[in-house]
Formats: structure tokens, C-alpha cells, sequence
């Protein structure tokens, strides 16, 4: 049997091995698909069908063809094109916000003990007796804190990107130009967080937490 003593230290030690809801895993993986999907998106947009790289190849195109057209009338073609894209990317930006919206719900109806606010404040409340639980609570708060950051800066997006879809409404015109650059400042941000997220995951995967990914996969099993 374990002692009392250290059962109560097992459970209070902060760790990164910690179960995880179905309703937590869905919601992770959704958003990984949308967040590759806005910038697969915003790629193609600007890379790919951007409007006025493409003028010069639509007018090729189209004497290819037997026909003869000016530069604003190619264009118009080229931009129907990028407006397509964009318009696709409104729509995952409204599956984000919607994400977003949801996140926030969650926290509320999660297991106590699931919740991001309870683990930090069970972390925060932790005396470590040794230097490596010091070390762990310490990088265990820091990457908590981070989540935090990242979850405010996708609520920032998702936010301004509304603002944009939505920018015949008088008031969000006129408040266009600073609102996005915001936004395409903040979704640098947000692709720099996801990069670091994905190597150090992995890296921690296959060093100190193994089995770390394939419990957002498969949830774990609550710690004793």
C-alpha cells in the first residue's frame, strides 16, 4: 500500500501526464485542423492566386485562346479567384471563433480536475522539497501560462478576423485598417506558438514525458 504521505505528493507533483477529456481531445485536434487550414488558406491567397501576379498569366491564357484582353479586365478574372480563397478562409475563420467560444465553455464543464485554472492553481500551491521539483513546477506553470497566452491570442483573431468579414457594418469600416493589422500581426504570432508547440511536444515526447502525444490522443488514465 502507499503511504498517505506520498499519495497526496503524487497527486500534487504537477506533470504534463495527465489525462485529458474526450471533449478537451476533440476540440485540440479541430483546432489544429482549422488553424492548418486558415494558413493553407492565407498561402494560396497570397502566394498562389495572388491578384496581380496572376494579370500577366490570365492574358496568356486567354490569346492562348484567341482572345485579347486588357489588364483591368484580366484583373477582375484573377481577382474572382483570390476572392474565392479569402472567402474560404472567412469560413474557417468562423469555425475558429466558434472554437474559441467553445474553449471558454469547456473550462466550465470539464472534471475539476481537468480544468487548465484548477491544475495551475494546484501547480502554484505546490512546495517542491527538491531541486527537480522545483525545476518540473517552475516549467510546468511556464507552458501553462503560455496555453494561456495563446488561447487569448487565437480569441484576438478571432475577433478581428470577424470584424473583417463583417466590415459593411459602418462602424467596423472605419475601424478596418488598424483591425487587420492586427490580425496579420497576431497570426504570426500564432504560427511562431504553433511551431514551438509542435517541436517541443515532440521533443518532450521522446525524452522526458514519453507517451506525451498519444494522450491527447487517447486521454490517459486519471493519476492516483
Amino acid at each position: 500500500m502507499i503511504p498517505e504521505t506520498t499519495k497526496l505528493k503524487v497527486i500534487k507533483v504537477p506533470t504534463f501526464l495527465e489525462p485529458h477529456s474526450l471533449a478537451i481531445r476533440i476540440w485540440h485536434w479541430t483546432l489544429v485542423v482549422f488553424i492548418f487550414g486558415a494558413v493553407t488558406t492565407v498561402t494560396l491567397a497570397t502566394f498562389v492566386f495572388n491578384t496581380r501576379q496572376n494579370v500577366p498569366l490570365v492574358q496568356q491564357q486567354l490569346q492562348g485562346k484567341g482572345l485579347t484582353v486588357d489588364a483591368p479586365t484580366a484583373q477582375a478574372v484573377s481577382h474572382a479567384f483570390n476572392d474565392k480563397v479569402w472567402l474560404l478562409h472567412t469560413w474557417i475563420g468562423y469555425g475558429i471563433a466558434f472554437l474559441v467560444l467553445s474553449r471558454w465553455l469547456l473550462e466550465f464543464f470539464q472534471p475539476a480536475p481537468e480544468r487548465l485554472r484548477k491544475k495551475m492553481r494546484l501547480a502554484a500551491g505546490f512546495q517542491p522539497t527538491t531541486a527537480e521539483e522545483v525545476s518540473e513546477r517552475k516549467h510546468y506553470l511556464t507552458i501553462k501560462w503560455t496555453y494561456v497566452v495563446f488561447y487569448v491570442l487565437i480569441l484576438v483573431m478571432a475577433a478581428t478576423g470577424l470584424v473583417l468579414a463583417f466590415e459593411n457594418v459602418a462602424f467596423f469600416e472605419r475601424i478596418r485598417r488598424p483591425v487587420k493589422s492586427v490580425h496579420s500581426f497576431t497570426q504570426y504570432l500564432i504560427y511562431a506558438f504553433a511551431l514551438l508547440h509542435i517541436a517541443g511536444v515532440v521533443r518532450a515526447d521522446n525524452l522526458r514525458y514519453p507517451g506525451l502525444v498519444s494522450r491527447m490522443i487517447g486521454g490517459g488514465t486519471t493519476r492516483l
